[in-house]
């Protein structure tokens, strides 16, 4: 049984093909690409695999567009850095969804749906499907938030917010102006409600905005430090598992 992996960030591919090797030995590996560009030069010259693993961002484009130029594909496995809220809200679409970095648990789970998957057919996903997860990338994010002030109510334009922050069990707007509002949403709700574009979750605690980033520094442990404005008193760092992610964000 024959499986590509179609993943720009090597470290991540490389750790999932061995994910894979360990837990699905039956399974052999025989493309790692890291492109839109080459995932489909490596289809227009091999046999179509049993099982594609698809990152849903690349370099150079979505996974999406691999899947447009084939006139059928087997089933796909597909690894993203959005949030388990957002995959979640999308399980009965795709075989699997599987959060990045990926955990060998919820791998697992995904190799045992292909195995029944691929023991009860060898049908590809009708269009009916893929257009519904290609909709949840263009849906429609959240443009303000009504903020307490008081005894009234305050309206901030997501173009007016720096940052979120998670401090001691309760979360934060901060503006651009340096004020500070809390505010009803948890960090994960935040990462699901506002357009990846505009903002990044870069810890646990903060999400930020792309204006709000005033200075890059490199840190220990292959991680980022952080300059905000507004200024942020404590280091602003952003997590290991995230850098890449971040770097490509920013287009770095």
């Amino acid at each position: 049984m024959k499986a590509v992996i179609i993943e720009d960030e090597h470290i991540a591919s490389r750790r999932l093909a061995q994910l894979v090797g360990e837990l699905a030995p039956e399974i052999e590996i025989v493309g790692q690409l890291t492109s839109v560009e080459s995932g489909l030069a490596w289809f227009h010259e091999n046999t179509l695999p049993q099982l594609i693993f698809l990152d849903i961002q690349l370099n150079d484009g979505y996974g999406f567009d691999i899947l447009d130029q084939l006139t059928e594909h087997p089933p796909v496995i597909f690894t993203t850095a959005y949030n388990e809220y957002a995959i979640r809200g999308f399980k009965y679409n795709g075989l699997d969804y599987l959060l990045k970095p990926i955990d060998k648990n919820d791998l697992r789970t995904a190799l045992d749906k292909f195995r029944k998957t691929n023991d009860n057919s060898q049908k590809v996903w009708g269009d009916q499907k893929l257009e519904q997860i290609r909709n949840f990338f263009q849906k429609e994010y959240k443009h303000r938030f009504m903020v307490k002030v008081g005894n009234q109510f305050k309206s901030f334009n997501v173009e007016d917010i720096a940052y979120f922050k998670s401090n001691e069990g309760l979360i934060f707007l901060y503006a651009h102006n340096g004020k500070s509002y809390p505010v009803e949403y948890t960090i994960d709700q935040l990462e699901d409600i506002l357009d990846p574009v505009q903002f990044f979750r870069i810890n646990r605690k903060f999400m930020v905005s792309v204006k709000a980033v005033e200075e890059i520094h490199t840190y220990f442990n292959s991680r980022l430090l952080l300059k905000l404005l507004p200024k942020e008193e404590g280091q602003v760092i952003v997590s290991r598992e995230r850098t890449g992610n971040f770097k490509r964000w920013l287009d770095l």
